[in-house]
């Protein structure tokens, strides 16, 4: 064997051992957390994760959490919240991270959003790095469709690739349900599916205690993971309505601005067609009186969501005006106008500036205007939430 192949052998033979030394010292990790709860879904993944964390702590549960949602945190069991340092961006490894620093932190219980989106990599996070004993589904929604589509039911089996083995499954989901039965059945995980029914049987009180405008289905699915783990349900109930809500939440803000009645709707989060319609109906039965202007954040990499929302419109209650701002607004327009809407009430703001999108948004309001803001969180998105929740009345600022 020649010095050279010697050399190569030598260097795979270093590679294999030190990754068989990660993989295990990653596994007595893993062991160190009883209990390990992977979050999935299209729409309510951080909220999700937020809610089960703070039912947990409240019934004296030592919990880490993670988000990868609006902004990525690490929740530490006294409620700090601490950013997530990606010095080469986002990547799934930094789960192992999570992982390992909830074992020295001596954590109950983990509770991890997943952050992949490619089939594989939601295969490899469950399969490799959280090995979850509970994981959980919110939703299978048509969205990232160019990643995990074409079709909703693609989008449920690419959910299902996180699904644990020896595990349980919770999970919201209601049209994809059989999807997820076959893959917890698979790898022999019991099923625990939250119906409609019991979505509906969540009571107007028990949400009155948010501080922001939480859906019920989050609500429920997140109080039937707590119960499963030993809380109970009042006092996991408790510390939901407690806890910091994700940045991407659900909020209203009113604003009395130069004379003007204003009414901004931070709905950036809710970027698949069937949320954003279901809480566009939502605000405008909240605010009937008001003008209606449809605020759609673009971005050019989330191009095939720009086209869904585009083609979605013409089926809604019409707004009076539709403004589009951020990156790739074209795609949203021409899919809205080959869908038949009326290209006529939309205005495109080219600005790349927050405050100046927020001054172009103002001259489309009359004295009295409800403006619900979809699309993307990302971008333009989370400034202009700020600028609106900079503005607003102090004893409004969140839903009423």
């Amino acid at each position: 064997m020649s010095h050279a192949a010697e050399l190569l052998t030598l260097l795979v033979a270093l590679v294999v051992g030190w990754l068989l030394v990660e993989v295990l010292a990653h596994r007595r990790a893993l062991a160190k957390i009883p209990a390990r709860v992977h979050v999935n879904g299209t729409r309510g993944k951080s909220s999700v994760t937020r809610l089960i964390a703070a039912g947990l702590r409240a019934g004296d549960k030592r919990v880490v959490a993670k988000t990868t949602g609006t902004l990525a945190r690490v929740i530490l069991p006294n409620e700090r919240e601490l950013p997530v340092y990606r010095p080469l961006g986002a990547n799934v490894r930094e789960q192992i991270r999570i992982v390992r620093f909830a074992a020295t932190a001596q954590a109950d219980v983990l509770v991890v959003e997943c952050m992949a989106l490619q089939p594989v990599l939601q295969w490899l996070s469950e399969k490799m790095f959280v090995r979850a004993t509970h994981g959980v589904v919110t939703n299978a929604r048509p969205d990232h469709l160019d990643v995990m589509g074409p079709t909703g039911e693609d989008v449920a089996k690419a959910l299902a690739g996180m699904v644990p083995r020896g595990g349980v499954l919770f999970t919201a989901e209601v049209a994809h349900l059989p999807t997820f039965a076959h893959a917890a059945t698979d790898r022999g995980t019991r099923l625990d599916a939250v119906s409609e029914a019991d979505v509906a049987a969540v009571p107007d009180e028990d949400l009155e205690g948010f501080a922001y405008t939480e859906h019920r289905d989050n609500v429920a699915l997140a109080l039937r993971v707590c119960e499963s783990l030993g809380v109970e349900r009042e006092v996991a109930l408790r510390g939901m309505r407690a806890s910091r809500p994700d940045p991407g939440a659900l909020t209203f803000h009113e604003l009395d601005y130069f004379g003007r009645d204003l009414v901004f709707v931070n709905a950036f989060a809710a970027n698949d067609p069937v949320s954003s319609h279901q809480i566009w109906e939502l605000c405008l039965a909240r605010y009937p009186a008001h003008r209606r202007v449809a605020l759609f954040n673009c971005r050019a990499d989330r191009a095939d969501r720009s086209r869904q929302l585009g083609e979605a419109l013409p089926g809604w209650t019409p707004p009076d005006r539709v403004v589009v701002v951020g990156t790739g607004t074209a795609f949203f327009g021409r899919a809205a106008g080959r869908a038949g809407f009326d290209l006529g009430s939309v205005h495109a703001v080219e600005a790349a500036n927050a405050h100046e999108v927020f001054e172009q948004l103002i001259e489309q309001c009359d004295a009295r205007t409800l403006i619900v803001g979809l699309g993307n969180i990302g971008g333009l998105g989370l400034e202009l939430v700020r600028l609106f929740r900079n503005r607003a009345r102090p004893a409004r600022t969140e839903a009423p």
